[in-house]
C-alpha cells in the first residue's frame, strides 16, 4: 500500500504497506521509498490564464460509455471542442470505460455518433489514431499499475471508519492503520500473503488552492479529505487516479467539465504533485438546471442528443441552443453557427451560474436554423418527410416547393410540416360553417356569393386569372368585389371559406396558386 506524507519543510515518504495483494506484484517486492520536498503549508495551482503556457492547447472530453449522450455532457464536449479550435489545439475523445458492469459498446457507438452528428469531430480518440493512445482506459490498465506502485497504503479500515463518520455526521477520515508501519512488519504480512489496496495519503493540515478558469478561486482542507483508495482491492484503479494519469500522460493543457467534478479536484491535484505531473488549467461549467431550477433529468422530459436527434431537430440548432447555455458573445444576437461559435467562443464569458434548459426556445431556435436552410435544401428536406410519412407520393416538383415556401414560416420541426400540409390540403367547409364564427358570414347572403363564385368558375373567368399567376389574381379579385359590390372583409372572409374551407389562413392568393 501506498502512503504519501507531507509536512511543512519535511520529506514527503511512499512507501508500501499491506491489505490486498494484486495480481501483477510478485512475492519478492520490497517496500520502495520515494522522496520528494515542499517547503509551504498550502499547494497552489495556477489555471488563471485562458491561453495556453504549454506549446499547444490540448483539451478532452472524456464520456462513460454506461447510456446515451446527456444533453449536459454535450454541451461539455461541445465547451472543449470550441475552446481547442478558437485556440487552433487538439481535441481529444476519451472514453472512460472502466466501469465495466455497465459500460457497452452499444452505448459507446451511440456517444460517438451523437458527437458526429453534433458536428464536433475529433482529433484522436476512437477510429482516429493518435500519439497519445490508446484512447479507452479499459486499455490502459498498464500505465495505471505502473504509476500505482508509488502511491500505495492499507485501505482495511476505510469502510468502518465511514460508518463512525457517519454516526456523527463528519467526512470519513482514513486514520490509517498501516501509516507507521515498519518495513519489517509490512515484509511479513507481504510473506503471509495478506491482501492490500493501493491508498493516497494525504498530507494534513494544509490546505490547497486552484484559480479555476470560470470559478475563480477554489480551496479545501486536506485535514477533511482522509487516505483515498487509487487502486481497488481486485487491481482495478480508481477513476481519480485513472484521470489523473490519463490527463498528463495525454499531455491535456485544460481540463474543462462540468462543476460536480468540482470536488474530484482536490483528489486529482494531490495526484499530480505527488507523481511530479504538470498542473492543467481546470475549468469547472455550471450544470444545466430544468424550469424549476433543479438539476435536469429523466422526469423533465427528454435529456439526450439521441431522443431530439430522433424527434426531428437539426444538429445546428441544438449545437447553438447548449452554447448559449451559460455562454454568449456579449451582444444581443443568438443565431450562431458552429463555424461563428468557433470564432467569437471565449472561456472567459463562461458563466458559473447554472443554465436553464428551456425546450421551448430550443423548438424556437431549431425553427430559426431550419428557415435559415438554402431554399432547395429545405424543400429537399421537408418533401422527403413528406413522402416518407405517406402523405405525398413524391419528395419533389413543383408542388413541393410551393407548398414548403407557403408552410416554412409555420415549421420549427421537420414534423410539424406533416400537419401544417394536411391542413393546407384539407377543406373542412362544414365544421367552419357550423362553428359560432362563421355565423356573421352566413348571414351576409353567403349563398348568392357562392352562385357568383361557381359562376366565375363555370365560365373560365377564374381559372385564366390563376394561370397569370398573383397579377392575375388580384385583377380578378379586384374586379369580383367591384360587381358585387363588396371590399375588404365583406370580400376575402366569404371568399376565403369557398376556396378552403377555413376562416383564417396564409394569404387567399397564396393558398390558391
Amino acid at each position: 500500500m501506498a502512503a504519501l506524507v507531507a509536512m511543512p519543510r519535511m520529506r514527503m515518504k511512499i512507501t508500501v504497506f499491506p491489505d490486498v495483494f494484486p495480481p501483477f506484484l510478485c512475492r519478492s517486492y520490497r517496500p520502495k521509498k520515494v522522496s520528494v520536498f515542499h517547503r509551504r503549508r498550502s499547494f497552489s495551482v495556477s489555471a488563471s490564464s485562458t491561453k495556453e503556457t504549454q506549446d499547444q492547447v490540448r483539451v478532452r472530453f472524456a464520456p462513460s460509455p454506461t447510456g446515451n449522450l446527456h444533453v449536459g455532457g454535450a454541451r461539455t464536449a461541445l465547451f472543449n471542442y470550441l475552446f481547442a479550435r478558437s485556440n487552433g489545439g487538439k481535441f481529444v475523445l476519451r472514453i472512460e470505460d472502466t466501469d465495466l458492469e455497465r459500460s457497452t459498446k452499444e452505448s459507446e457507438e451511440a456517444v460517438l455518433n451523437d458527437l458526429s452528428w453534433l458536428g464536433l469531430d475529433w482529433d484522436e480518440g476512437p477510429g482516429v489514431d493518435g500519439d497519445y493512445g490508446p484512447y479507452r482506459q479499459s486499455e490502459r490498465n498498464s500505465l495505471y499499475k505502473q504509476y500505482a506502485e508509488k502511491l500505495l497504503e492499507s485501505g482495511y479500515e476505510l469502510e468502518k471508519m465511514k460508518e463512525i463518520a457517519k454516526l456523527k455526521q463528519l467526512p470519513p477520515v482514513y486514520t490509517g492503520k498501516w501509516a507507521n508501519a515498519t518495513d519489517k512488519e509490512v515484509q511479513k504480512e507481504l510473506q503471509r500473503g495478506t491482501p492490500y489496496t493501493y491508498r493516497f495519503r494525504v498530507p494534513k493540515e494544509r490546505s490547497l488552492k486552484i484559480n479555476d478558469l470560470i470559478r475563480g478561486k477554489v480551496s479545501w482542507n486536506l485535514d477533511t479529505l482522509g487516505d483515498f483508495v487509487i487502486m481497488r482491492s481486485n487491481g482495478q484503479p480508481v477513476y481519480n487516479f485513472c484521470v489523473t494519469v490519463d490527463d498528463a500522460t495525454m499531455a491535456i493543457s485544460h481540463v474543462i467539465r462540468a462543476e460536480e467534478h468540482l470536488p474530484n479536484t482536490l483528489r486529482q491535484a494531490l495526484i499530480y504533485k505527488a507523481l511530479g505531473f504538470p498542473m492543467p488549467h481546470f475549468a469547472h461549467v455550471s450544470l444545466i438546471l430544468a424550469t424549476d431550477r433543479s438539476k435536469l433529468s429523466k422526469r423533465h422530459g427528454a435529456t439526450s442528443v439521441g431522443q431530439y436527434r430522433e424527434m426531428g431537430y437539426l444538429p445546428q440548432a441544438m449545437v447553438n441552443y447548449l452554447a448559449l447555455l451559460a455562454w454568449g458573445d456579449g451582444t444581443e444576437n443568438e443565431f450562431f453557427t458552429l463555424d461563428h461559435l468557433v470564432e467569437k467562443f471565449s472561456i472567459g464569458r463562461v458563466s458559473k451560474s447554472g443554465a436553464i434548459f428551456d425546450s421551448t426556445k430550443l423548438r424556437w431556435m431549431n425553427g430559426q436554423h431550419l428557415r435559415a436552410l438554402p431554399s432547395e435544401e429545405l424543400t429537399k428536406l421537408i418533401g422527403e418527410r413528406w413522402k416518407s410519412t405517406g402523405i405525398l407520393t413524391e419528395s419533389e416538383g413543383s408542388f413541393v416547393e410551393d407548398a414548403v415556401q407557403l408552410l416554412k414560416d409555420g415549421i420549427d420541426l421537420t414534423p410539424d410540416s406533416d400537419k401544417a400540409l394536411s391542413n393546407l390540403l384539407s377543406y373542412p367547409l362544414h365544421e367552419t360553417l357550423s362553428s359560432l364564427e362563421a355565423k356573421p358570414v352566413l348571414e351576409d347572403k353567403l349563398s348568392e356569393f357562392a352562385a357568383s363564385s361557381i359562376a366565375a368558375y363555370d365560365s373560365g373567368e377564374l381559372l385564366a386569372a390563376l394561370e397569370e399567376g398573383h397579377a392575375g389574381w388580384q385583377k380578378w379579385v379586384k374586379s369580383f368585389g367591384k360587381s358585387l359590390k363588396r371590399k375588404g372583409k365583406s370580400l376575402f372572409m366569404p371568399l376565403r371559406v369557398l376556396l378552403t374551407g377555413k376562416l383564417h389562413g396564409p394569404d387567399i392568393g397564396a393558398s390558391v396558386l
